[in-house]
């Protein structure tokens, strides 16, 4: 599934077309994805007005001057698609033809992604953002905050970091990434991390995101950012994927090694994460 770099990346390519356009025509060419299409979805967007185009975890929101917000989000395979008005293709969900002539198009494969629409100044009671953490990309996010929410918890930290009512947005291959970097081991419990690591933690997991962003995403194979360019930050990947490939770290023997947590993959290096 798309993590927050992934879903920074196509708002940001989506943002130049989108922002300030209105939507001449909403193509609802199916009654949901992974759960309903809001009522009447198609006469709510229409000729609305892109205000805003901004990312809260791993959704994008549209802000529009009709006082609502259309929220994506982009489930296991779905892109967004921006196109000159070329004919739609098998998966093409839904299509906003925007009025500076360009096609926002939803293409989403296994169909786990979703729409929905909510009044923006109720957005924070929606059932897709109450109790959500501060964004690692944030100010409110930082090393005290951090250890006041793990103070006292057993849990593993790697299993800390994914949980969305602590911190927002990331996912298994950035808290891997940015463990390996800060030298911490994915199983140590999360209340015992020493405030020298957590110091360090923090700013380590903004500059995975950001390299990652930067480089365009990379969570999926088959992942596209906005203008339909592969998203190429895994090509880069010092741990995820690499089960027992020699450890990057200069004079490390160490090869890394997979483990299974809450049903997920863990990569990390046991020399170098201890």
């Amino acid at each position: 599934m798309p993590e927050l770099p992934e879903v920074e990346t196509v708002r940001r390519g989506l943002e130049p077309v989108m922002t300030g356009q209105r939507i001449a025509h909403a193509g609802i060419h199916r009654e949901g994805l992974r759960w309903p299409f809001p009522d009447n979805m198609a006469a709510r967007l229409e000729g609305q007005r892109v205000e805003r185009l901004r990312r809260r975890a791993k959704y994008i929101l549209a802000d529009l001057d009709g006082g609502e917000s259309l929220i994506i989000h982009l489930g296991m395979s779905g892109r967004m698609l921006i196109s000159d008005g070329d004919a739609l293709i098998k998966h093409d969900h839904v299509v906003l033809d925007m009025e500076n002539g360009k096609l926002i198009t939803f293409n989403d494969p296994r169909r786990f992604g979703m729409m929905d629409l909510c009044a923006t100044d109720k957005l924070d009671e929606h059932r897709m953002f109450k109790g959500m953490g501060p964004e690692p990309l944030g100010n409110a996010f930082d090393a005290k905050y951090l250890s006041n929410r793990l103070k006292g918890r057993k849990m593993p930290i790697k299993s800390a970091l994914l949980d969305q009512k602590i911190d927002v947005g990331l996912g298994n291959i950035y808290v891997c990434e940015a463990l390996w970097r800060a030298g911490i081991p994915p199983t140590q419990h999360a209340g015992d991390i020493k405030p020298k690591k957590m110091n360090l933690l923090v700013p380590t997991i903004r500059d995975v995101l950001s390299e990652a962003i930067d480089s365009g995403g990379s969570s999926l194979k088959d992942y596209r950012q906005a203008d339909g360019e592969l998203g190429y930050f895994q090509h880069r990947f010092a741990v995820y994927g690499r089960e027992g490939e020699p450890c990057k770290t200069e004079d490390c023997n160490q090869s890394i090694v997979r483990i299974v947590q809450s049903g997920r993959s863990t990569f990390y290096c046991p020399k170098c994460q201890k």
